[in-house]
Parts: C-alpha cells; structure tokens; sequence
C-alpha cells in the first residue's frame, strides 16, 4: 500500500529547500515526527526517511527527540545477542 500525499502548490512553492530535496525532507520529517510521538518505530522510521540507523539517531539527537527504548526493547537485544 502506498499513501499519496496532497500539497497544495502555494505550500511547495514556500518551500524553502531545492525541488530536488523536497520530497526526501519532507519524509525525514515526517518519520522524525511520527517516531518521536510513538506511531512508528524506530526501525520502520528510518525506512520512511531513507536513512540508517546511524544517521537516523544522530538526526534524533539533534532535534532533542529521545530514543523510545523499554524493558521489552532490551530483552529482545540480549535475546538476539546471544543467539
């Protein structure tokens, strides 16, 4: 499933980013916004910005949005790890 997302042209055209980097912005910003309120994961909001785990934390880190990381999270980690 794709979802295609309307925006009108007076609002691209404020835009102040080249049209080149618009679209890639605009789904950095999103997922930035969608992670930091719990709706996506952190894994699932690097696919939607495009980014690595790595950049997608030092993206967090720069806008102060802490890493949704609990107990479950944790367990998961070591289970994995000592496999």
């Amino acid at each position: 499933m794709t979802i295609m997302l309307e925006i009108p042209d007076s609002v691209v055209l404020a835009m102040r980013l080249p049209r080149k980097e618009q679209s890639r912005q605009l789904k950095t910003e999103l997922a930035l916004s969608l992670y930091a309120q719990g709706i996506l994961s952190f894994g699932k909001a690097c696919e939607l910005a495009e980014t690595t785990k790595i950049e997608f934390g030092i993206l967090l880190g720069k806008r102060n949005i802490p890493r949704q990381y609990d107990e479950q999270d944790l367990q998961d980690d070591l289970a994995y790890a000592s496999r």
